[in-house]
């Protein structure tokens, strides 16, 4: 029995089908062809499309008069995904946007939330720093009080979608002396301010981020985020949303894994590797289903479980594929003669990245060892030297 089928009213299939026809109106090959040229993982036209139409709304503000339904919302995530809308900086924007909601002076939400529900305006994530690796916490980004402003000096990896945004999430340290969680201020920068600088970086799957350098960078006070030294409390919402530890939903018409969007690539490929592999050998046939058993197994776990699964399944079965595929699934998506459109290739040069967003797997697990298994801390340190007898 599926559990899952929910029974559509007539006014939730007109919306399916009208959201549908909207999408494959503007979601055209061109788009598609250009986002997997750039890499950037969106696409400002189609963005602001969504916004003049009112989605981007009914999506993120949910007093809106006009907010999906929970079915709706179900129904607008999936066919998202079914016509490969460009989701990152979307991604991106609504998660901060919720802590600007919570956390920004009343001036501020005025300034940014209408423009971020007409598609205007967007927003990335200001975390990671070139030496600080998965511990935002140790950010060294300064923010110093100059007046009624402060002036920000440093530097942030990883900020992917800066080049197309208009502000940033910035994480900074305004108390080097104070403990790392007690140290940190959160700032909303317009990108446009003098002393940022923006470069891009490729990775190796092809999409673009960017390190984003802040050279005596001023910044009214007004685009202060929460309270001086309570960064931590303004970053870890959406820290926690992006790490996948957030409760499941009661009715079930959510994804059970935050990383569930990258999951559909893998699904994809292992479909089309079944369409085109000799499933009449039983070797290939015992392969594939080991394949297919354990995507389903990941895609059935919950919250930050679900997250580790996701992106170690796509590590383990990508090559497998590729190799049942033969030579051809070595080209990629465009390429005269690939194996399955490239599905494979590109999943096996995503998965390592899937594994890094927001943190390593190596975090992760120490993090369900921690606050799930109760299993304590690892110490880092090395072992102290015994003392002579």
């Amino acid at each position: 029995m599926d559990f899952s089928r929910v029974q559509l009213s007539d006014d939730d299939r007109k919306f399916q089908d009208d959201v549908r026809a909207f999408l494959s109106e503007i979601v055209t090959e061109d788009v598609i062809r250009r986002d997997r040229e750039t890499g950037d993982n969106f696409d400002e036209g189609v963005h602001l499309a969504l916004g003049a139409a009112g989605y981007l709304e009914r999506e993120w503000k949910p007093d809106s008069d006009r907010a999906f339904t929970r079915v709706q919302r179900r129904i607008w995530e999936l066919e998202k995904r079914r016509a490969h809308v460009p989701w990152v900086t979307s991604g991106t924007t609504a998660m901060i946007a919720r802590s600007v909601e919570k956390f920004a002076s009343p001036e501020l939400r005025a300034e940014v939330l209408p423009r971020v529900y007409s598609g205007h305006v967007r927003m990335c994530l200001g975390y990671t720093e070139p030496e600080g690796g998965s511990d935002v916490a140790t950010c060294k980004t300064r923010a110093v009080r100059d007046g009624d402003g402060w002036i920000i000096n440093g530097s942030k990896m990883f900020t992917t979608g800066a080049h197309n945004c208009q502000y940033v999430f910035l994480i900074t340290n305004t108390d080097p002396d104070a403990p790392k969680h007690k140290s940190l201020t959160m700032f909303l920068v317009p990108l446009d301010s003098p002393g940022v600088e923006i470069q891009g970086i490729r990775t190796v799957d092809g999409d673009r981020t960017n390190i984003v350098y802040y050279s005596d960078v001023r910044v009214d006070d007004r685009y202060r985020l929460g309270a001086v030294n309570d960064g931590w409390t303004v970053v870890r919402e959406p820290l926690n949303a992006e790490h996948g530890d957030v409760d499941a939903a009661d009715d079930g018409l959510a994804d059970v894994s935050i990383m569930m969007h990258q999951a559909m690539f893998m699904a994809a490929a292992v479909d089309k590797a079944a369409q085109r592999c000799a499933v009449d050998d039983g070797a290939v046939a015992y392969r594939l289903g080991r394949s297919v058993a354990r995507m389903e197994a990941a895609l059935s776990a919950p919250s930050i479980f679900g997250r580790v699964a996701l992106a170690q399944t796509m590590r383990d079965i990508s090559p497998d594929l590729m190799d049942l595929l033969g030579a051809a699934s070595a080209l990629p998506d465009g390429a005269d003669g690939a194996a399955d459109d490239g599905a494979a290739e590109y999943v096996y040069r995503f998965a390592p990245l899937v594994g890094i967003y927001g943190g390593t797997l190596e975090v992760f697990r120490n993090m369900i060892a921690q606050y799930v298994l109760g299993l304590g801390k690892p110490a880092y340190a090395a072992p102290a030297a015994k003392k002579a007898s």
